[in-house]
């Protein structure tokens, strides 16, 4: 299959570790030109470093903070000035674990600020030209929360809902352009995160972390943990000119574990 992707313009964020890292570093490797943004640029830098030549070489590592709307207006009028991107990929950490009871409003009002307020206006910025060009593609990472919420992250569980009912909404708004809008949810794909995840879960009750990841490989049908390349395979996908008729969609990526149908 022919993906098509050689040269297309592309902006992950998140990009310093992880699925951000994992999607920029699969898309470069496709032949795209990445924009890999993040708070920390030196760690983007330090993978980058690390691959064959050829591929670094596409791949731009910039400073970017999806909580402050100055910096995400900073880097989108950057690449406005060069004619924006083709591919965006809406990629950002999640906040603390907790439960719902209890959850202060100050709690819910920055985690939605990082989380969704500022990837619905870094996407309004960035989709314009794809529309005038007729072609374009943004991907935002969401969670398996969405659909079976997640013991003990409530303020990921709810507010990544929200930011399910707006990538529905605006890929009804630009299909007819050609511009695809999808979300991919992942289940327990083995990164930092999760592993912090696991932590906190081993600390919360006191038992080894090996056990934790032990249960909780026993409870996905495919009894292991995702690797972040397997989830970056299928964002790719997604980005790609064959994929022109997937949108709307939300793809699990999570070796089954979502039990719903």
């Amino acid at each position: 299959m022919k993906l098509e992707l050689e040269g297309k313009r592309v902006l992950v964020a998140g990009a310093s570790r992880g699925l951000g890292e994992a999607i920029a570093r699969s898309l470069a490797e496709e032949g795209c030109r990445v924009v890999a943004a993040a708070r920390t640029v030196e760690k983007i830098e330090a993978w980058k470093g690390a691959l064959p030549t050829e591929i670094g070489a596409r791949i731009d590592g910039r400073r970017f903070d999806l909580a402050a709307i100055e910096s995400i207006d900073v880097l989108a009028d950057e690449l406005l000035a060069s004619g924006g991107v083709d591919i965006l990929i809406n990629n950002c950490g999640g906040p603390a674990a907790g439960g719902a009871l209890g959850s202060s409003m100050e709690a819910w009002n920055k985690a939605f600020q990082s989380m969704a307020s500022s990837v619905f206006h870094l996407t309004d910025r960035l989709v314009r030209p794809m529309i005038e060009r007729k072609w374009g593609r943004v991907i935002t990472i969401g969670s398996s929360g969405i659909e079976q919420p997640i013991p003990n992250l409530a303020l990921s569980n709810g507010i990544r809902a929200a930011v399910a009912g707006w990538s529905k909404s605006l890929s009804a708004e630009v299909a007819a352009d050609g511009v695809t809008v999808n979300m991919v949810l992942p289940g327990r794909i083995d990164t930092e995160r999760v592993q912090s995840l696991d932590a906190a879960r081993a600390t919360r009750e006191n038992v080894d972390v090996e056990d934790v990841r032990t249960l909780s490989a026993k409870e996905i049908p495919a009894r292991r943990y995702g690797r972040p390349e397997e989830f970056a395979a299928v964002v790719v996908f997604l980005a790609s000119a064959p994929a022109a008729y997937v949108t709307g969609s939300m793809v699990r990526i999570d070796g089954g574990l979502i039990k719903s149908i």
